[in-house]
């Protein structure tokens, strides 16, 4: 399990067994104000987002293979953020702001090089589908997908609208708050719970001590 820490104005990303033994062990340590990304699924490198004061938010890699240095994978002056490996590891989905909004991009993983745009008119969120043959995202309160071809190179369909709905999304829309089952036929979201109504009508009884005493019988002690 991956998670953040901070302390001594200093933010740190650690590590820890799921079931709680243990103690948390530091990935990285810094300033950077680092969020976990996506495993790779060999589970031997980490992509993690970090907060840089000349370039924004960049897309980092730790590799816990050799000198454990974390290493830049995307660093300019756009913010890029929410990285997510494909399920065969060869690509890497993450979100830019560099056309000015927004918008989900793919690309090949370990050197980025070419990009692949996917999205087209907003989107955070990227996850792809177990098979890896769908990269689903999201805009504002719309669920969208494009199916995706990765060999012998990378393409991608138009994107298509999948559903709406009013659904919590993730912290920052760093990371997806949803997920897709293993078969991709569903989608797990979270829903806030309905507020109770509030009482539209107030009721005064005036007098209540009067109408009280009619309702008890005679002799019966309050």
């Amino acid at each position: 399990m991956t998670l953040r820490s901070a302390g001594s104005n200093r933010f740190d990303l650690d590590w820890m067994f799921v079931d709680g033994s243990g103690v948390a062990e530091h990935l990285t340590t810094g300033e950077g104000l680092p969020i976990p990304g996506s495993w790779s699924p060999n589970g031997q490198v980490l992509a993690y987002s970090e907060q840089n004061p000349m370039t924004g938010w960049d897309i980092w890699i730790l590799r816990l293979e050799g000198d454990r240095k974390p290493r830049p994978f995307l660093q300019t002056p756009s913010n890029e953020d929410a990285a997510i490996f494909s399920p065969d590891g060869r690509w890497l989905a993450y979100q830019s702001d560099e056309s000015g909004r927004s918008e989900i991009y793919v690309s090949p993983f370990p050197d980025p090089g070419r990009k692949w745009q996917i999205s087209t008119e907003g989107g955070h969120e990227p996850l792809w589908a177990p098979n890896g043959r769908e990269l689903s995202y999201r805009n504002a309160g719309m669920m969208m997908a494009a199916a995706v071809v990765t060999k012998p190179t990378l393409a991608a369909a138009k994107p298509k609208l999948l559903f709406r709905g009013d659904y919590v999304g993730g912290p920052f829309g760093f990371r997806p708050n949803y997920d897709v089952s293993p078969d991709g036929k569903k989608f797990l979201m979270v829903k806030e719970a309905e507020h109770q109504q509030a009482a539209s009508e107030i009721n005064i009884v005036l007098n209540w001590s009067e109408e009280l005493k009619g309702r008890v019988p005679p002799g019966t002690k309050p």
